[in-house]
């Protein structure tokens, strides 16, 4: 097995978060979290995932703190994996990544599973909206900046001039 490339120290938010949820199982495993699943039986029979596969992956997510492992019956010892607030703000990403499935790979049937909005009672889609208007942010008018969490020791080379626009 080789080893895989850590992107944790990456100065990229986008980098940092795939080498958190950068593989195949890992949102489908946060996916049934949203869904309701708690314990690993729960999360085999949905994914049909190998077991030891699904030990590392809650095992990794509990350690990036997404999920919180919780004792729920003492003999035999079993435990169950509870979303927490960190594990929680990734449903926008996971929506988002439902709304472009449901765009470019649905079939003629539809969605497979649409979102119900408690809140209003509707169902929608996810959208990004600028944190400061609210009018939808979309590739054509956004762009990248340098944030305050940039290196410095990178900020002046010409390949990072050339990528992003200036402060």
């Amino acid at each position: 097995m080789s080893a895989r490339t850590s992107f944790a120290n990456w100065p990229c938010s986008i980098a940092r978060t795939l080498d958190v949820v950068g593989d195949a199982w890992t949102p489908l495993v946060l996916r049934e979290a949203f869904y309701g699943s708690r314990r690993f039986d729960e999360f085999q029979g949905e994914l049909r995932i190998a077991r030891n596969t699904l030990t590392d992956r809650l095992r990794r997510l509990v350690e990036a703190g997404l999920l919180e492992r919780r004792l729920y019956e003492s003999e035999p010892p079993r435990h169950e994996y509870l979303l927490t607030e960190r594990g929680r703000d990734l449903f926008p990403v996971l929506a988002a990544m439902a709304h472009w499935g449901d765009r470019w790979l649905a079939g003629p049937e539809g969605p497979p599973i649409t979102l119900h909005h408690e809140a209003c009672g509707h169902d929608g889609h996810a959208e990004v909206v600028c944190s400061a208007c609210g009018e939808p942010m979309r590739a054509d008018d956004t762009v990248a900046r340098l944030g305050p969490g940039y290196p410095d020791r990178l900020r002046s080379r010409p390949d990072v001039l050339r990528r992003f626009a200036p402060e």
